[in-house]
């Protein structure tokens, strides 16, 4: 990790993250259903020790709504409650053994097999989530139902059950940001701005609608130090490890897309395990789980951000403003905060829909993909959608890798090189036929692929090449056993095979395998060069069939034998 010293322009960044991460922690923790300050103490400690050892320097790690969402539904499966703060430190604590395990491990790229459409999917319903979540907030109408599309229904349902004031000051709230947001150079502190305007116009014209103060206090105090209740940690083990899939999942991109000012390369598995850190630290002072977040790190580089100063100084002047201007943030109306939350639900699907577009337009399986983790998103518990999910985008690898696989032809074309041509559906007779296997050697997609081989019943005088360079590169016991019974096939027929392009380790398969007893001398290597082993295996093939044909010939005046279906010596 390299140090390098602050710039004015870091310390500027970092307070304009920390201010914005005020109303932002406090929307978040409350959509969740927690309490307001706990999204406030998610941005303090989790934020400097993640900025401290991320390798993505200007990633700010702290609350996110998906993140929210998932902790409150998997303490309510655990039938714990979102105001115990031993279960919440316990579950935090969880959540970074869980994400700096994964970091030891190296296992960034576990990342990869959650796919765009699952991730889109999940977004999405994390939108619906927020929008149903607010609706007691941003309508003063408290819905009966527990179900998220129950809660949108009911609620248009019983309009007329709204309160006035309430509705005005959301809408208003949400009229203000997008004056704001149209304006470029209030673009990224349009948040923020309208936050503060429409509480000072609520707080001068002595509105009455609920305030951040009537649901929990907000004390001008450090964040306070919270001992894990450790008897919550059977019914947290496997809920808290859904909860860093999210995070992470969330987080992976963050590398891509805010690549380091000094030019030193991330390492999705080295913030991984920063990212746990900052939780394991942030779990002892009255934080919810955190993760990277995107938006926070936008704020932070359209702030000037420069090192992983900024996001240090984030957490720190957060503290420091809460300290200052604690009680004041009490006076925010819950109107304010649920019209800001609807925001971030629009721009949610707005920041996604791009995405979807292009999922619905790539397959009907990526689609359906994301449609099905939509709606485990907005109907299950969000631990078992995003394990759902996970699991859909493995089948969809799965799909995928057993799609690839194909075979072709590969063709001399008389000046020492090949052409590559459709692979025949039957063997031809009176020559050597070199067929390169393109795929993985992934089991699916070698079931697949076995009956697609040439047909040899009928080959007379016949020689096979089998060219692996750059496939089978998985150890697969099915891609062993098939070549070994495509050998027998083609032996029977009395069809001359030898297989070239083998690499080290493919060839040590062959020879545990049983392989390389069937193939006796032929097989060629890969270190002749793309063009060279293709040749040397080309040529050894045409020299073998001669010889069949050769031994195979009848004496002079002698009646042909029938051929038959021996092996050859």
């Amino acid at each position: 990790m390299r140090v390098t010293r602050p710039t004015p322009r870091d310390v500027v960044s970092g307070f304009v993250t920390g201010l914005f991460s005020i109303p932002e922690g406090m929307a978040y923790a409350t959509v969740g259903g927690f309490a307001a300050p706990l999204g406030l103490w998610s941005g303090a400690v989790p934020t400097v020790i993640g900025s401290i050892f991320s390798r993505t320097v200007l990633m700010v790690t702290t609350l996110t709504s998906a993140i929210a969402f998932t902790a409150h539904s998997v303490l309510g499966d655990a039938g714990l409650d979102p105001g115990d703060l031993g279960a919440v430190a316990t579950m935090t604590l969880m959540v970074g053994l869980w994400m700096a395990l994964l970091g030891v491990l190296r296992l960034g790229s576990v990342m990869s097999f959650v796919s765009t459409a699952v991730m889109t999917g999940f977004t999405a319903g994390i939108a619906v989530q927020i929008v149903a979540g607010v609706v007691k907030d941003a309508t003063g109408y408290v819905p009966e139902a527990h179900n998220t599309v129950g809660k949108l229904v009911e609620a248009v349902a019983h309009v007329g059950d709204w309160d006035l004031a309430t509705v005005l000051v959301a809408g208003a709230t949400v009229a203000v940001w997008a004056v704001l947001h149209l304006l470029p150079r209030l673009r990224k502190t349009a948040t923020l701005l309208a936050l503060v305007l429409v509480t000072v116009v609520v707080a001068v014209l002595g509105t009455g609608v609920e305030r951040v103060s009537d649901i929990a206090a907000i004390p001008r105090s450090l964040p306070p130090f919270t001992l894990p209740d450790l008897g919550a940690l059977p019914a947290l083990a496997t809920g808290s490890f859904a909860i860093a899939l999210v995070a992470l999942a969330q987080a992976a991109g963050i590398g891509a897309a805010v690549p380091n000012p000094d030019g030193t390369r991330t390492n999705v598995s080295k913030d991984f395990t920063a990212q746990g850190l900052a939780n394991v630290a942030g779990g002892f002072f009255g934080a919810l789980p955190t993760g990277g977040s995107l938006s926070r790190t936008g704020v932070a580089t359209s702030g000037g951000a420069q090192t992983r100063w900024a996001g240090i100084f984030a957490g720190v002047w957060l503290i420091v403003l809460v300290l200052a201007l604690g009680p004041l943030a009490g006076e925010i109306p819950m109107a304010v905060i649920g019209g800001l939350l609807l925001v971030i639900g629009g721009e949610l699907i707005v920041g996604r829909w791009a995405d979807i577009v292009l999922v619905f337009r790539t397959s009907w399986l990526s689609a359906a993909a994301l449609v099905v983790t939509f709606v485990a998103t907005t109907q299950l518990p969000l631990q078992q959608a995003i394990f759902l999910g996970a699991a859909l985008s493995i089948v969809l690898f799965a799909v995928q890798s057993a799609r690839r696989g194909r075979l072709v032809e590969l063709v001399p074309t008389g000046a020492g090189d090949f052409t590559v041509a459709d692979a025949p559906a039957v063997l031809p007779s009176g020559r050597t036929t070199v067929l390169h296997y393109v795929g993985s050697g992934f089991f699916a997609e070698v079931n697949r692929l076995e009956e697609e081989w040439p047909h040899t019943a009928d080959a007379r005088d016949a020689a096979l090449v089998i060219s692996l360079r750059g496939s089978a590169g998985i150890p697969s016991t099915t891609f062993l056993k098939s070549l070994d019974r495509l050998i027998d096939r083609w032996h029977e027929h009395g069809v001359e095979v030898v297989v070239c392009g083998v690499p080290d380790d493919l060839r040590r398969r062959f020879e545990t395998g049983g392989v390389s007893d069937r193939l006796q001398d032929s097989v060629v290597g890969d270190a002749g060069g793309v063009l060279g082993s293709l040749r040397e295996a080309y040529d050894l093939a045409e020299r073998r069939r001669a010889a069949h044909s050769t031994a195979a010939d009848p004496p002079a005046g002698s009646p042909p034998d029938r051929p038959t279906d021996t092996e050859p010596s």
